[in-house]
């Protein structure tokens, strides 16, 4: 018996389009994540990025479960002094850069290694409804 083995050639990648109206953030999160890898699809190859395109639109209006609104805080930079760690709340966060917000879930849950980078770039998540792929005829799918 064969093993198959997807080669970077004959990969077809497709467009999917997530609302996140509503959405809670982890969850959305682990539903992305194995789409930008390709583990949807039979063709699925660890060594191999079989992913499809994914775009996030209305991410102003995700939500988190319990206190995680007020005390979730992420890490910002470091000033090089004792003590000198920064950080943002995620209030903060959603009120400046709520795109940021999903891309940080989204790049955690994807595998660390070389072929993370690749797959990462397949996201693309937008604030409002309005996104500029509209020429690659993304499909909408309900997760």
């Amino acid at each position: 018996m064969n093993c198959f083995l997807a080669k970077k050639e004959e990969i077809q990648r497709k467009w999917l389009i997530v609302d996140a109206d509503g959405e809670i953030l982890g969850r959305l999160a682990a539903k992305i994540a194995p789409i930008l890898m390709g583990k949807n699809k039979p063709t699925y190859t660890p060594s191999v990025d079989t992913g499809d395109f994914v775009i996030v639109i209305n991410a102003e209006k995700i939500k988190v479960t319990g206190k995680k609104a007020q005390e979730k805080e992420y890490y910002n930079y470091y000033t090089f002094y004792p003590g000198g760690h920064k950080y943002v709340s995620f209030e903060a966060m959603m009120a400046k850069r709520p795109e940021k917000v999903i891309e940080l879930a989204v790049k955690r849950m994807l595998p660390k290694n070389a072929l993370a980078e690749h797959m990462f770039k397949k996201l693309k998540v937008y604030r409002g409804p309005e996104h500029k792929h509209v020429a690659q005829n993304p499909e909408k799918i309900q997760l």
